[in-house]
């Protein structure tokens, strides 16, 4: 009977193939329905339907249409029939009558509402399938968020059931889709579970997994006795396709062992059938039990990649050496079996897996080559390998907290504008990975800052008002800015974390430079005594000191504490004793003061025949650290220095010998012209991929390194048996200078760059949307201009209307041709604490 059940099962995966893969004269299209009453008039109980409502000339849903009838013949397999129903203008019923229904697609059985998908959700044929189907199959198919979850399901199934278990990076996809289809087919044979959360993939398995790949885990739990015993869990080494799941489900059923006692030329078992090895364990009488056991060891290690046979000599006559204990068939025809002397079980495992090492390798290589041919023939911009991606579409479930963040819309901007004394505005689009990264950190800032008197949180979205970011001139995303009453408004460009998104709008509330009166303000400037809303943010601080003949260099320092403003705590003095206050410090007006470490080092530095661009370029090159801890945020600093890094790459923090031979080295003459750093790794465990990239593997620690990333990229290897001293490190500088030392690796003279070119997303916009009637007050939105290919492009012609709170739907503006690699849009115009986007 198992045998049968399976044969069905396979006959009914092949057919699912068959049905999307071969041609039909009559193929399945979208159904059409005049009204809604007709459509539910005509509906038959246990029949299920996805139905679009849609006005009779809407050309916002025309992109939606064209996925969704593209998407009826693949739904048809699964017995769901695709209708879009046709809304007359007199309707008013709840499926027609309010704008959000109509950005909405509906899952019926019979006249039963099943489940609502945003249209955003329903991006592409493979995001209809796996959305559709995850809804029918919500009670066969769980999802997952933590490891005790699927610890409890695991539990429940011991000894009853086998469990497959998916990862995938985000819903709608077409792994998502893969697992969806094999979860229809073999739902009533296995317990299907899924997650888009990559640390509970992480929690699952002992190695470091790509959590930007999509994962699939057989859990063997059927065969376990015990409540304690952990289920075996045999991971899927293909792509997450549904061919892959099927042929991976089919060698999981298959037996463990199987054993025979015919010549092995006549075996023919799953494995072999499906392209792979079958491994045949020579047994005897004598030791039966025993090579029964190792078969089965040999089994388990093999799972996926090979079958294995116990065969028995004493039933088969081999005419092969007595010392024989292994044979290997292969799938290839005409190819005669090795019979094998192995001295363990290792090498049988070896044996197996080189096989497969140098196929796959052939394979990938090829592949390689292909892709290499196809990008020179196309660069395509609809693939994105981007790890911001991944984190919004991990997350996209978390709700954000979007309360205290007031929404600007083209109506209330400039009014909203003058009810702070500093409005905080964040220009964003919807469907940007990157904004929608930046929204969560700009939320948490939100909270961090609420109470705070006198500032304004809040953002725009360019997705919904593409007109009033052009007039504002947002041609990127995101953009952060800052807009006092009466001046200029102050850009953002720096890191989008929350610290330093905070520490940007509470110094952009002090003016910069901050001028002093006296000469005790001044002093306690240097000492760290701040006004309040500077207390709070450690930074070095800069006095610039002038005298009355030294305007012009003044004007200088103003200009460049305008562009800092929001980065620097910068203070000026210009005060008749201005003289005696730097003759404290051996420098005479115009100089800067530096006040490290609260006051207690200053330094003096002069400031003669500086310009503008000169003074800022010097302060911020005086403000990096002398031996900075080098982290994902501060490393962009350094490298724009363009010098060699002397870099020490340590496990935790640095003991205190050998900070203060390193700052030695820092301090020192050389320190002008290479750049004295550590790497904490157990902060920044980026670092270990780095030395993974200079030395394949992660070499002892600590590990002093020379990198030169600006002239040949050749990293030199501290000597391990020499400590890390100045005297040491000079001597073996001076070897480098003279070409005595051989570099350990050599990085390639690639680029760096991105994956592709930025994007003026505003010009690629449709300039076309349905026209409305203007109201009186109404102003017409201004378009961008021509994009550099001669297309126009612009914002909306008409005039839109802010969702109420009641809202539910996420509404998206028209669609755009130009916005290519840019969907699925992850979330359009969002209500408060409202989530990035929903199925």
């Amino acid at each position: 009977m198992p045998a049968q059940k399976d044969r069905w099962v396979s006959s009914l995966v092949f057919l699912l193939f068959c049905a999307s893969s071969i041609p039909k004269c009559g193929s399945a299209s979208l159904q059409q329905e005049p009204s809604p009453q007709h459509y539910f008039s005509g509906l038959e109980a246990g029949k299920t339907s996805l139905a679009f409502f849609s006005p009779s000339v809407s050309p916002g849903a025309q992109p939606f249409l064209e996925h969704i009838e593209s998407s009826a013949e693949a739904l048809q397999d699964y017995g769901v029939s695709v209708v879009k129903v046709n809304c007359p203008k007199e309707d008013v019923s709840r499926y027609c009558g309010k704008e959000n229904a109509l950005r909405k697609a509906f899952l019926f059985r019979g006249n039963r509402l099943i489940r609502e998908f945003p249209t955003d959700a329903l991006f592409d044929v493979n995001s209809v399938v796996a959305n559709v189907l995850f809804a029918l199959l919500f009670n066969e198919v769980k999802y997952v968020e933590t490891l005790a979850d699927l610890e409890n399901i695991e539990n429940v199934l011991k000894g009853k059931s086998n469990m497959v278990f998916a990862y995938v990076p985000a819903t709608g996809t077409a792994e998502h889709r893969a697992v969806m289809e094999a979860a229809f087919v073999y739902g009533t044979i296995h317990q299907f579970v899924l997650t888009t959360e990559a640390a509970l993939l992480k929690a699952t398995s002992h190695d470091d997994p790509d959590v930007s790949s999509a994962w699939l885990l057989f859990c063997h739990c059927q065969q376990v006795t015990e409540p304690a015993q952990a289920c075996r869990r045999t991971a899927l080494a293909q792509p997450l396709t549904l061919l892959n799941i099927h042929r991976h489900l089919k060698l999981m059923g298959a037996p463990l062992v199987t054993e025979v006692a015919e010549d092995p030329e006549k075996i023919s078992t799953v494995h072999l059938q499906l392209g792979l090895p079958l491994v045949f364990i020579l047994s005897q009488k004598e030791t039966q039990e025993a090579d029964r056991r190792t078969a089965e060891f040999v089994a388990w290690q093999l799972l996926g990649k090979a079958g294995v046979a116990l065969l028995s000599r004493d039933l088969v006559e081999l005419n092969v050496l007595q010392r024989s204990n292994v044979a290997l068939k292969t799938p290839d025809e005409g190819m005669p079996i090795q019979y094998l002397v192995l001295e363990d079980t290792d090498e049988v495992i070896t044996l197996v897996e080189d096989k497969n090492k140098v196929k796959q390798t052939q394979e990938d290589e090829q592949e390689e080559e292909e892709e290499d041919e196809d990008e020179k023939e196309n660069n395509n911009q609809d693939i994105q390998d981007d790890q911001v991606v991944e984190a919004v579409s991990r997350d996209k479930k978390r709700e954000l907290p979007l309360e205290q963040i007031l929404v600007l819309t083209e109506e209330n901007f400039h009014s909203s504008l003058s009810e702070a004394a500093r409005t905080v505005v964040l220009f964003y689009a919807s469907w940007e990975a990157v904004s929608l990264a930046v929204l969560r950190s700009y939320s948490e800032v939100a909270a961090h800052l609420h109470g705070t008197p006198g500032v304004l949180l809040s953002r725009v979205n360019c997705w919904d008002w593409p007109g009033l970011c052009s007039q504002e001139n947002v041609t990127q995303f995101p953009s952060l800015r800052i807009y006092q009453e009466g001046q200029q408004s102050v850009a953002y460009g720096g890191m989008w974390g929350t610290e330093e998104l905070s520490s940007f709008i509470l110094l952009s509330q002090v003016s910069c430079p901050l001028k002093l009166a006296t000469m005790d303000e001044a002093e306690g400037y240097l000492r760290g005594e701040f006004p309040s809303e500077l207390s709070s943010h450690h930074h070095t601080s800069l006095l610039g000191v002038f005298s009355s003949a030294t305007s012009k260099a003044r004007e200088a320092f103003e200009e460049a504490g305008n562009i800092l403003s929001g980065h620097v705590r910068m203070g000026m003095y210009f005060e008749d004793d201005a003289l005696a206050l730097s003759q404290k410090y051996s420098v005479s007006p115009p100089a800067l003061l530096l006040a490290r470490s609260g006051g207690r080092s200053v330094e003096g530095i002069a400031l003669s025949g500086h310009s503008v661009q000169d003074m800022v370029q010097m302060i911020r090159y005086e403000l990096l650290d002398i031996f900075p801890e080098i982290t994902v945020p501060n490393l962009p600093q350094y490298l724009q220095l363009g010098k060699p890094f002397l870099i020490l790459f340590s496990a935790g923090d640095i003991s205190q010998v050998e900070s203060e031979e390193m700052l030695k080295l820092a301090k020192g003459r050389p320190q002008q012209t290479f750049v004295v750093c550590w790497l904490n790794l157990k902060k920044t465990p980026v670092g270990y991929g780095i030395l993974r990239t200079y030395f394949s593997t992660t070499p002892p620690l600590p590990l002093l390194l020379w990198v030169n990333l600006h002239a040949g990229g050749q990293v030199f290897k501290f000597p391990s048996e020499q400590s890390i001293t100045e005297m040491n490190i000079l001597s073996w500088l001076e070897k480098l200078q003279a070409g005595l030392e051989i570099p350990s690796s050599t990085l390639s003279e690639e680029d760096w760059k991105p994956p592709l070119p930025a994007y003026d997303f505003l010009q690629m916009m449709e300039p076309s949307v349905p026209e409305l009637s203007p109201r009186p007050g109404d102003t017409p939105a201004q378009h961008p201009p021509k994009s550099p290919g001669g297309d126009a492009a612009g914002g909306d012609s008409g005039i839109r209307e802010e969702p109420s709170q009641e809202s539910t739907a996420e509404e998206v503006g028209a669609p755009g041709r130009g916005l290519r690699g840019t969907a699925p849009r992850l979330a359009a115009r969002d209500k408060q604490g409202k989530r990035h986007s929903e199925l």
